[in-house]
């Protein structure tokens, strides 16, 4: 009832014109949302299932990643010739559908074939969800304004992340339940849905109205182009500093499941609950960052949170303790409902409406070939590095987050906020605030 209740509290101020494909929007994203939760979080279990080594979860991330960023080099040519981008959303989101279907066929599979085959059907995943992304953040920047992004964004977050919760908890409860007849058959059925799921969100993406896109051929330029006005664009400051971070969490990220599986030896009900958590937090969290970030600017949020991220796998070092670490979890949900919110409203407020698709697509394959580096080196290190309180995932976190904080430190970020109507606030006023303690609304703007 409260779900609904914000709901209806941020349609009211919506555009009239857009309202339709707005309500559309949120209502795609729990079918499209759920299938991004199930994939991601038991992607790894599943080729740990099939028989994946350690260097073969890295990879599993490592590669797709990086064809799929390459590939986005052809994001902004396949939009425009496609010249609707809504036909292009339901035209991709359908063929996502198909390849999850695909890799359910798998599940009673074993060996090196399955896990390779999971891989390739992966990156053509990665390459098909990263051009949807371009497509869907171009086209949901122009139903919004930029003093509109932070309240919708938010609010549309909370509706579709209950949803991926309530997945989430379903998907652990069912694996641990069906684990002494079939992990195969669960993990086949599992994989199913999403892609179901994906179909159904590739259905209602019908009822949003088309918005006409034309690039005109002064807005064209290459990605060396791009890259060369690193000093004087603050937006590619912004795609640098993302990337650094990128670069460092990736080192980890794909590991967590794997020291819970096969190191603290977790059954999925605790598997679950760990992530679970991460999007109560996110859940809870959003809705607050988005309207903070409307008053105080997604800058000023990105660095305060991006201060907090090397944190997250310090913490992990500490104890093996299974409700420890679901609070570190409900902090690092908390730290990245904000820098995940802030950093998509910052790429739509910093890039011009003819070129966002191109800036989209280039961010894409900068933060793409970050996480295949970190991914990469993350396989490695998880294989060669020395344990440390018995665990040796325990040294690659130490390692993911003494580089999180070197990449935060560094003078890449330095961008800007580029909205000028924001109030200037301290960190600690800034916490508070989100935490529901107003600071004074008499500081100053933002120069």
């Amino acid at each position: 009832m409260n779900a609904v209740k914000l709901l209806n509290s941020f349609r009211i101020w919506l555009p009239k014109k857009h309202r339709k494909s707005l309500d559309a929007s949120w209502k795609e994203g729990i079918p499209g949302n759920i299938m991004l939760t199930l994939t991601e979080f038991y992607l790894t279990p599943y080729a740990l299932l099939l028989g994946a080594p350690y260097a073969a979860i890295g990879m599993l991330v490592a590669w797709p990643s990086l064809l799929g960023s390459v590939f986005q080099l052809f994001a902004a040519e396949r939009v425009r010739h496609a010249k609707s981008r809504l036909q292009f959303l339901i035209t991709m989101t359908r063929l996502q559908g198909f390849i999850l279907i695909a890799a359910a066929g798998l599940c009673f599979w074993k060996g090196l074939l399955p896990v390779v085959l999971l891989t390739v059907l992966t990156v053509l995943f990665k390459i098909v969800g990263n051009w949807i992304a371009s497509a869907w953040g171009s086209l949901m920047s122009d139903y919004l304004e930029p003093h509109e992004r932070g309240r919708y964004m938010g609010g549309r977050q909370l509706i579709v992340g209950l949803a991926s919760m309530a997945a989430l908890a379903v998907a652990g409860l069912f694996l641990d339940g069906i684990r002494s007849f079939s992990m195969e058959l669960g993990f086949g059925l599992l994989f199913l849905f999403s892609g179901i799921a994906r179909l159904i969100s590739s259905y209602l993406f019908r009822n949003m109205e088309d918005i006409p896109f034309e690039e005109k051929p002064e807005s064209r330029f290459t990605f060396w182009m791009f890259i060369r006005r690193f000093r004087q664009s603050n937006f590619v400051k912004f795609v640098l500093f993302s990337a650094g971070i990128t670069f460092a969490t990736q080192i980890s990220a794909p590991y967590f499941g794997v020291y819970m599986l096969q190191d603290l030896h977790f059954n999925y009900f605790q598997y679950m609950s760990i992530y679970l958590v991460v999007i109560l937090a996110v859940l809870g969290s959003s809705p607050l960052w988005g309207r903070v970030a409307d008053r105080v600017g997604n800058a000023h949020v990105l660095k305060f949170t991006g201060g907090l991220i090397p944190l997250i796998p310090l913490l992990w070092c500490v104890s093996t303790n299974w409700y420890y670490l679901l609070a570190v979890q409900i902090f690092g949900g908390f730290v990245w409902g904000g820098y995940n919110l802030c950093s998509a409203n910052f790429i739509l407020d910093s890039v011009q409406p003819e070129k966002r698709v191109r800036c989209l697509s280039y961010f894409n394959l900068i933060n793409g070939s970050a996480l295949f580096l970190g991914a990469s080196l993350g396989g490695f290190l998880a294989e060669n590095l020395p344990p440390l309180h018995g665990y040796s995932m325990i040294s690659l976190f130490l390692v993911s987050g003494v580089l999180r904080l070197f990449f935060y430190a560094l003078p890449i970020n330095r961008f800007k906020e580029v909205r000028a109507n924001v109030q200037k606030v301290s960190s600690r006023e800034l916490f508070f605030s989100v935490l529901g303690v107003q600071f004074s609304p008499s500081a100053q703007e933002q120069d």
